[in-house]
């Protein structure tokens, strides 16, 4: 490691600049899209020092790749490598925050069929309001992600992509595109799942609730009911949500590492 650090030092100055605004680009589009530091509730300035720090950290491990890049480079190449790398760097990110946008859809859909929909509340993660139970999921699903050092994984993953995917001055969007929807599909198929037992739940609830119903149509026992549909949504949530979160945590994190 001390030896990558010299030979640092004799680049020219010019190349170690543009070496650094390389590994940022790349670094820069990651963080913007990356769950938890994508949130508008971090300042602008928060993130940019952890792009600039992580950019730094990263830069003498991943100089080998770029160095031979910088031979007789123009203004034209530099631009491109720079949008290229950007472009990566967010498609990584993205392809995380994937799991944490499923992870909102499924919460709402369990939210309406619970009946706690019409519960709005203050966004904790971002600036949006949303259900009191979507709030909920999203908060755990950020403390998991950094108490599971999913970030870690991430940053690890930015490193290793350096020798998988070497700096150019385009990307393959074809290839881009393919596997933002393998991670769309993936995500979709693993935290579905999380809904099923509360989609059940409200089916079956809802299916006897309509049938006493029917049977005693001059009370409405719709009504009476609602609170008690509820209440065992919540039950069923207090049983369940430790496996739920923790299958959360396990399928993200094994993407992670498995894809990046």
């Amino acid at each position: 490691m001390q030896q990558i650090i010299v030979s640092l030092y004799k680049l020219p100055l010019d190349n170690l600049v543009i070496l650094f605004f390389l590994v940022f680009a790349r670094v820069g589009g990651c963080i913007m899209f990356m769950p938890a530091f994508s949130s508008s509730r971090v300042p602008r300035q928060v993130r940019l020092f952890l792009a600039v720090a992580f950019s730094l950290a990263i830069t003498p491990l991943v100089k080998g790749q770029i160095v031979p890049l910088l031979a007789n480079i123009t203004n034209t190449k530099l631009f491109l490598l720079i949008c290229s790398e950007s472009m990566l760097g967010a498609l990584m990110g993205a392809s995380v925050q994937v799991f944490f946008l499923v992870l909102q859809f499924v919460s709402s859909v369990v939210s309406l069929a619970l009946g706690f929909q019409a519960q709005k509340s203050f966004g904790i993660v971002d600036s949006s309001s949303g259900g009191i139970l979507e709030n909920f999921f999203s908060v755990s699903a950020i403390v998991l992600f950094f108490a599971m050092d999913m970030h870690m994984a991430v940053l690890k993953g930015l490193v290793n992509s350096y020798f998988s995917i070497k700096p150019t001055l385009s990307i393959n969007t074809q290839l881009a595109l393919s596997d933002y929807s393998d991670a769309l599909i993936s995500a979709f198929n693993s935290l579905v799942r999380i809904g099923s037992p509360f989609i059940v739940y409200s089916i079956l609830v809802n299916f006897a609730v309509g049938l006493i119903n029917k049977l005693t149509p001059i009370i409405p026992i719709y009504f009476i009911t609602t609170s008690a549909v509820m209440f065992g949504g919540l039950l069923l949530l207090y049983i369940l949500l430790p496996e739920l979160l923790n299958y959360f945590s396990l399928e993200t994190l094994n993407w992670i590492t498995r894809q990046m």
